[in-house]
């Protein structure tokens, strides 16, 4: 594993710098004939790319704080890095666009007309040109390192390609056609790049907040958990990722009660490592013993699930738990999808109207949102 980031912390590094040298020359270019011409559209698109170069140093960083190991301050490693700098980026983005914005209706206002030379278009060509070969890198680089930051890149490039397309189109209408679409073309270049900063900061802010994890991969971690015929069922399988390819997983394993405590320790102890070796998470698994010799509470516990059905579209009953005594309680937790419409409380009452209606039990009922 440790070789693994190593290499991708790498070959980030080599791509994040290849982009800063591009972003630089290209950048360059434009700013001194934007400045030399007054082409208010052409500084945009060279500050655009200015803003890249400041993207690609921000990537770079990251990936050298990315590969840096788990430590006490930080037992989960520093892989979350990558999205504290998409956000960083996100908001170098946000506020080249806004400057650019108030330049680009300074320009309109003024109704200047193209005073360049040809010099400007075969920047801008090559501009293009070299974009489109970024687009092509950065894409190859994100599917083989696996980061959203080069595949943000990839398509910050690709729409780069369309900028510095719409400000030659500004270009040639104003040189041949007399309009004033410098400034137009400036402020449509200014948005777009607003554009592409929120859309940067909504994917990187979502991480961090903790994203929901791939299906897939949930699935194929039940897929794990079950394919031992002694595990009975699970749930509260919840997943959290700490960046690329760091994640951590709890679930709860139901196990035949009468198993010796060895035995089941066992199973659980297998499955963990199991599906750290095949999927690279790292799983913690909670017993939860079922009694199958308590015929009285099975059959209850099968009346509950028949008589909840419709309740809640999705509704998942488990660790059903009967408690005598002098106040007979049923205990149990209930699993709602997020998207349900009810209130917890909703949910809990009608639950608890249900076991009422079948039973002399109290219900103890514990609504989850899974």
């Amino acid at each position: 594993m440790s070789n693994m980031v190593e290499n991708r912390a790498r070959g980030g590094v080599i791509v994040s710098a290849a982009g800063i040298v591009l972003n630089i020359c290209l950048a360059a270019a434009k700013l001194t004939v934007g400045i030399f011409c007054g082409l208010v559209s052409v500084v945009a698109d060279g500050f655009n790319n200015l803003s890249d170069c400041g993207s690609s140093i921000v990537s770079l960083a990251s990936f050298k704080i990315a590969e840096k190991p788990a430590d006490k301050e930080h037992p989960y490693g520093h892989r979350r890095a990558e999205y504290v700098a998409s956000m960083v980026i996100g908001f170098l983005i946000l506020f080249v666009g806004a400057e650019l914005l108030r330049e680009s209706l300074n320009k309109i206002m003024e109704g200047a007309l193209f005073n360049g030379t040809p010099v400007v278009f075969i920047v801008l060509g090559i501009s293009v040109a070299v974009k489109c070969a970024m687009f092509v890198f950065y894409r190859v680089a994100a599917k083989k390192l696996q980061s959203d930051t080069l595949r943000a890149a990839s398509a910050d490039s690709l729409g780069d390609c369309l900028a510095t397309l719409a400000v030659i189109v500004g270009a040639l209408l104003s040189r041949y056609a007399k309009l004033p679409a410098d400034g137009w073309t400036g402020l449509l270049v200014a948005l777009f790049i607003g554009w592409q900063g929120v859309a940067v900061l909504r994917e990187a802010g979502s991480k961090l907040l903790g994203q929901a994890p791939d299906q897939k991969l949930v699935n194929d971690i039940r897929a794990i958990v079950l394919s031992d015929e002694r595990v009975l069922g699970l749930h509260d399988l919840r997943v959290y990722m700490y960046g690329r390819d760091t994640y951590f997983a709890t679930v709860h394993m139901e196990l035949d009660a009468a198993m010796p405590a060895l035995q089941s320790h066992e199973i659980l102890d297998r499955t963990e490592r199991e599906v750290r070796q095949k999927l690279g998470v790292t799983l913690t698994a909670h017993l939860d013993p079922v009694d199958l010799k308590d015929d009285a509470a099975l059959k209850l516990e099968a009346e509950v699930r028949k008589a909840a059905e419709g309740i809640v579209q999705g509704l998942e009953l488990h660790d059903f738990r009967l408690v005598r005594g002098d106040v007979p309680q049923l205990i149990f937790d209930a699993g709602i999808p997020f998207a349900c419409p009810l209130s917890d409380e909703e949910v809990k009452k009608r639950v608890e109207d249900v076991v009422i209606s079948l039973c002399r039990y109290e219900p103890i009922v514990t609504v989850e949102r899974e």
